[in-house]
């Protein structure tokens, strides 16, 4: 499936780090950031998480929500969380429906193994459900200012 910009996201519901289900048309009204990310405790998600974690404050002031997806399990997540102090949901896509809803479950390779995993991506949805911005196979290094900046100069 392909997304496209200014179209509803694809609704989901998933379990989040806190036991609760989610579901993202909860967050009409709000603008939500989604990232989609690899895998918990890893350098580079790492980084992206606490880059997010040090700038929710300004997201927050924007009305904005971040939720974080990742095939990692509940448990995972909870380290994750409770090791960086991350102020947001990270969310449960184990079986990767979500993640292949928004096209982001992809072929990858690595020390020349082929493997299905999560490209790391982000959406923007907008107050009315729509996706608005996307970033596919993100380089951590400034992205998430990146994101900041796109929804002070289009969202407010």
């Amino acid at each position: 499936m392909s997304l496209e910009l200014n179209q509803k996201a694809p609704d989901f519901q998933l379990l989040s780090n806190t036991g609760e289900e989610v579901k993202l048309s909860n967050y009409l009204g709000k603008n939500v950031v989604v990232y989609f990310y690899p895998k918990d405790m890893t350098p580079g998600c790492t980084t992206e998480a606490c880059d997010f974690r040090d700038r929710h404050e300004q997201f927050t002031e924007l009305d904005t929500v971040i939720l974080g997806i990742s095939p990692d399990p509940i448990e995972r997540h909870k380290k994750f969380i409770e090791k960086h102090g991350l102020p947001f949901l990270l969310l449960v896509d184990e079986d990767h429906k979500v993640a292949e809803e928004y096209d982001v479950w992809k072929l990858k390779k690595n020390f020349g193994k082929e493997y299905m995993g999560i490209e790391r991506s982000t959406f923007v949805i907008d107050k009315k459900g729509n996706v608005v911005k996307e970033w596919r196979k993100v380089r951590v290094k400034d992205h998430v200012e990146s994101a900041l900046q796109f929804i002070k100069d289009n969202l407010q």
